[in-house]
C-alpha cells in the first residue's frame, strides 16, 4: 500500500498517550479517496481503492509499521481549562513522504478512548465530509492546514438526535501537537515532561532552532510567527473557525478543526456562524485577539524552561507575546495591499483599507465578491456602486494604484493572485452534503471540491460558484459535528 510508517510521538513520556486500536466497524465502504494527497504521500493509489486500504480507513487492518495511540492534551474552551484528549482519534502513526516530510495519520471518528469523556467516540458523515470539503478548500487557498486522505462510512449507524451514517475520516496532519499538548504536560505532568515535549517539537518542527541557546524562547518566537501568519491568511479570505479553543492551536501553524467554521458573506467584523458561540468569543473580528490569548497561554505553559527565576521568565514573556500584534498587523496589511493591487507600502496606505472594509459594512457588500468586482474592473455589480462615499474612495484608490511604477497588468495580476474567484460558500457546501449524505449522490460534492482546487484559476466554471445564497430571515449556523 506504500505505507512508511513510524511513531516518534510513541517515544515520548507514556503521560503523553494512551496505546490503543481503532474499533473495528461492520462494513466499511470508501466515500471519498484524494488522490491528489495520497500519491504525493508515496501511496499506491490502487491497492488503498480496494479492500485493504479501505480496511486501514475503518480501523480494521492495522498498517505495518503502524503504532496505534490515543493522545492526551488539556485546553481552555471559550475560556475554561480542561482536561481533554483524543476521544474518537486515534494516531496510526508518521508516513515518511518521498519527500523527506513526516506527517501524521489520523483516523477521527475511530471509536472511543479513555480521553471520550462519556462520547461514544463515533462520527456521522456529514462533519467528516464538511471536514473533507473546507480543508482541501484551505490548501487551495494557499493557507497551512491539516488535509483529508479518505472518508469511509462504517456500515454502523450513530446516535445523535436522530440515527445517521457512521464515517471515519483519514486526517493528515504535520503533527497533532497542540497548545493544548503543552498545557497537558504543564498541569499533569513534571518539568521533564514539558521539556521532552519542547525538545521533541524543536526536532520535529523548528531544527533550525536546536542549537540555540535560547531554544525554548526561540520555540515561542517561533510558534507566534507562526500564527500571526496563519491567522493573517485567514482574516484575508474571510474564514472563521469557529472554535478557537487551545486545544484547536496546532504548534505547527496548521488549521485544524473544522466542526462549526465557515466562510464569511457579507462583511461584517462581528459575525458569528457557531451554534455555541452565544458571545461571540469566536466572531471574525476577534480572531487575531483570541489567537493573542491563546499564545499567552502557550507561553505560561513554557516559564519552567524560558528561566529559573519566575519573575524574570514572566517578564520574557510578556516581551515575545506583545510582538504577536505587530506581526499580524503587518501580515494582514501586506496581503490587504495585495488584494487591491498595492506592490510598495504608503503611509496612506491604512486608511485606504480601512476606509473599503468600513464602506462594505456599511452597505452589507459580500466581502469576496466586492474584492473580485475590484479586480475585474466590475465595480458596477456591487451594491457599493453609486454611492458617492465609495466613488470618493474608488477615485483615491485608483489614483494610488496608478502611482506605483508598474505596468497596469502587473497590478491586476497582483489582485488576480490574491482575490480567489472561489471559496466554499456556506450554501454550497450545505448542498454537496445534502446530496451526499440524503440521496447518496456524491456528484455534487466532488464537482466543487474540483473548483475549489485552484481558487486563484479564475475560470468560466468557477462563476457560478461565486453566486450568493438565496436571501433568508435565518442565519446561517454552524454545528461541531460531534
Amino acid at each position: 500500500m506504500g505505507w512508511n510508517l513510524d511513531n516518534s510521538y510513541a517515544r515520548l513520556p507514556k503521560s503523553f498517550y494512551t496505546i490503543q486500536n481503532p474499533t473495528p466497524v461492520r462494513a466499511p465502504e470508501l466515500i471519498i479517496f484524494n488522490n491528489d494527497l495520497a500519491k504525493g504521500m508515496g501511496l499506491d493509489l490502487d491497492v488503498l481503492q480496494g479492500a485493504e486500504g479501505v480496511a486501514v480507513f475503518a480501523g480494521n487492518e492495522i498498517p505495518d509499521g503502524a503504532s496505534p495511540l490515543a493522545q492526551a492534551y488539556a485546553g481552555h474552551q471559550f475560556g475554561h481549562f480542561t482536561m481533554l484528549g483524543d476521544g474518537r482519534a486515534i494516531l496510526l502513526g508518521e508516513q515518511f513522504t518521498p519527500s523527506g516530510e513526516r506527517v501524521d495519520i489520523q483516523l477521527k471518528g475511530s471509536g472511543r478512548t479513555q480521553y471520550s469523556r462519556g462520547g461514544d467516540g463515533r462520527a456521522t458523515l456529514g462533519p467528516m465530509l464538511r471536514e473533507y470539503i473546507i480543508s482541501e478548500a484551505m490548501h487551495g487557498l494557499n493557507i497551512p492546514t491539516t488535509r483529508s486522505l479518505a472518508v469511509v462510512t462504517t456500515g454502523e449507524a450513530v446516535m445523535r438526535e436522530t440515527q445517521l451514517p457512521g464515517a471515519i475520516l483519514t486526517r493528515v496532519a504535520v503533527s497533532h501537537i497542540r497548545v493544548g499538548t503543552f498545557q497537558y504536560a504543564a498541569h499533569f505532568g513534571s518539568v521533564d515532561d514539558l521539556k521532552a515535549l519542547a525538545d521533541y517539537t524543536i526536532e520535529r518542527h523548528y531544527p533550525d532552532i536546536d542549537k540555540n541557546n535560547d531554544r525554548y524562547l526561540a520555540l515561542l518566537q517561533a510558534v507566534i510567527k507562526q500564527q500571526a501568519d496563519l491567522i493573517s491568511k485567514w482574516m484575508l479570505v474571510g474564514f472563521i473557525h469557529g472554535v478557537m479553543n487551545t486545544d484547536n492551536m496546532t504548534i505547527s501553524g496548521e488549521t485544524i478543526d473544522y466542526g462549526p467554521c465557515a466562510f464569511m458573506d457579507v462583511y461584517n467584523p462581528e459575525t458569528v456562524f457557531s451554534s455555541i458561540d452565544r458571545q461571540g468569543r469566536y466572531a471574525y473580528g476577534n480572531q487575531p485577539y483570541i489567537g493573542a490569548w491563546n499564545l499567552a497561554r502557550f507561553a505560561e505553559t513554557l516559564l519552567p524552561l524560558l528561566h529559573d527565576d519566575e519573575k524574570e521568565a514572566i517578564k520574557i514573556a510578556e516581551t515575545e507575546i506583545a510582538t504577536f500584534p505587530k506581526q499580524f498587523r503587518h501580515n494582514w496589511l501586506a496581503g490587504m495591499r495585495a488584494k487591491l493591487g498595492l506592490f510598495d507600502e504608503n503611509p496612506q496606505d491604512e486608511a485606504l483599507i480601512e476606509g473599503f472594509l468600513s464602506l462594505m459594512q456599511k452597505y452589507k457588500a459580500d466581502y469576496t465578491n466586492t474584492f473580485l468586482a475590484l479586480t475585474f474592473n466590475d465595480i458596477e455589480k456591487t451594491c457599493l456602486y453609486g454611492h458617492e462615499d465609495f466613488m470618493k474612495w474608488y477615485e483615491e484608490w485608483e489614483t494610488r494604484v496608478n502611482q506605483q511604477d508598474k505596468p497596469k497588468s502587473d497590478f491586476q495580476q497582483l489582485m488576480r493572485d490574491s482575490n480567489p474567484a472561489i471559496i466554499p460558500r456556506n450554501h454550497r457546501v450545505e448542498e454537496a452534503l445534502e446530496a451526499a449524505v440524503e440521496k447518496g449522490d456524491f456528484s455534487v460534492m466532488k464537482k466543487l471540491l474540483k473548483v475549489l482546487s485552484d481558487p486563484y484559476a479564475h475560470t468560466s466554471e468557477q462563476v457560478e460558484y461565486a453566486t450568493l445564497p438565496t436571501p433568508s430571515n435565518q442565519p446561517y449556523r454552524t454545528f461541531c459535528g460531534t
